[in-house]
């Protein structure tokens, strides 16, 4: 099958999954994904889309002049937060790689606020983000949301799109097991389908 890779700042007609507004993490999880017809689209395909991503989730200036290497960095703590997400799901142990990839983005910069002077208003304290560690914030924020999610009671919940050829992982809400009305009616007709194949093969 021949794969269409597409770069987009959203996927066509796709809402968020449920619990991506919530976990940044997830969005970010599901910020590559594969369509039906062999399509494929990456949602931080290029520097200018990663840095709208995250500036569309408060973690970037506008005009944080995103690189190819910095956005490569982003897509690479992706696949991790994805593979920890699919270990989870399947009850898995997680790969060593991947839990050694968000533990180095979560501990990359400073956590705790510093004691700042200002001559106007006296002490007070702050985390430093200077520009060039834009970046790397971003990553800890995100790798800190996805050890928040995968450690809290809502990880119960974390399941993958039960709609291939769906990639997307949602936080499930009672049996849907969809992360979008699309791809429900999509596995409802595969199911129809296969129900009308059957009962014309006996």
């Amino acid at each position: 099958m021949r794969v269409v890779e597409e770069t987009m700042t959203a996927a066509p007609g796709l809402p968020p999954a449920p619990g991506a507004e919530q976990y940044p993490s997830l969005a970010l999880a599901n910020s590559a994904i594969a369509l039906p017809g062999g399509h494929f689209v990456d949602v931080l395909g290029t520097p200018a889309a990663a840095n709208q991503w995250l500036t569309e989730r408060g973690l970037a200036p506008v005009d944080v002049g995103m690189r190819e290497m910095c956005a490569a960095q982003l897509r690479s703590l992706r696949e991790q937060i994805r593979a920890l997400f699919a270990s989870r799901v399947d009850n898995l142990p997680a790969l060593p790689a991947a839990l050694a990839a968000v533990n180095d983005a979560m501990t990359r910069v400073p956590t705790a606020p510093l004691l700042q002077w200002d001559d106007k208003n006296g002490p007070y304290r702050a985390t430093p983000h200077p520009t060039t560690e834009i970046v790397d914030h971003a990553l800890a924020t995100l790798a800190a949301d996805a050890a928040n999610l995968l450690t809290s009671p809502d990880a119960e919940r974390l399941t993958a799109c039960g709609s291939a050829p769906c990639n997307r992982y949602l936080l499930r809400h009672g049996r849907r097991h969809w992360c979008s009305t699309r791809c429900g009616d999509r596995a409802r007709a595969a199911r129809a389908y296969a129900r009308r194949t059957q009962s014309r093969a006996n």
